[in-house]
């Protein structure tokens, strides 16, 4: 078989279904954990402890230097010899993406801090605040407004990217339809179906991001 038929492509549903959920479980669970450690670095980056900030800083420079491939691998070969069993290719994928948009996001998030005006960051400390809960109840309400476009941006990107996982042996949409392809000699049809697939769900998702920044005029 060397195309697809409706009938071909309803049959493969079902797998190609479990792989978009992997895909979109992976998407989600990255997507918080690089978020959760991303605030934290932009919030350390902004600190005025020196140190902290230049620490910070380092992790998200060397991070954002390597390849998000070198870190899959990474956790996916080296780490198991360090805890002396097998890591597994989600598990590993799972760390890879977290510690890697994490550098992206808190760019994103710093630059949404430094968005607002430092005299608000004062006067929240002159109510008797700490730092970290200004940080909470006044200043990333106020970024978010700011960076929220571009942190679904890079969402779409982390989804897209999430089709690294196949080097590990992860079964997402990507690799189940390769799978598919062949094992029923429609390879180069049933990556075409996934590019379609893929094309639609993120341009629907950058048409979202869109109207967003227009209703809001960001």
């Amino acid at each position: 078989m060397t195309h697809l038929s409706f009938a071909y492509v309803a049959s493969t549903l079902p797998l190609l279904w479990d792989g978009m959920l992997t895909t979109f479980a992976l998407t989600a669970v990255s997507l918080a954990g690089g978020l959760f450690l991303g605030i934290l670095l932009a919030i350390l980056r902004v600190s005025w402890v020196k140190p902290v900030a230049l620490a910070a800083a380092a992790y998200v420079n060397l991070i954002r230097a390597l390849p998000l491939l070198l870190l899959i691998f990474w956790f996916y070969f080296l780490v198991p010899l360090f805890v002396g069993r097998p890591v597994g290719g989600f598990t590993s994928a799972l760390i890879g993406f977290v510690l890697f948009e994490a550098a992206y996001f808190s760019e994103i998030i710093r630059s949404g801090i430094q968005s607002v005006r430092r005299g608000q960051i004062m006067a929240g400390l002159g109510t008797g605040l700490t730092y970290g809960q200004t940080m909470r109840a006044i200043v990333l309400p106020q970024a978010l407004r700011n960076m929220l476009p571009m942190l679904l941006t890079e969402s779409i990107n982390l989804f897209k990217g999430t089709a690294l996982v196949y080097v590990v042996g992860v079964r997402d949409f990507l690799t189940t339809a390769s799978v598919v392809g062949t094992r029923d000699n429609t390879l180069v049809p049933m990556y075409c179906l996934a590019g379609l697939v893929y094309f639609l769900l993120c341009f629907a998702a950058s048409m979202s991001v869109g109207r967003l920044q227009r209703r809001y005029a960001i």
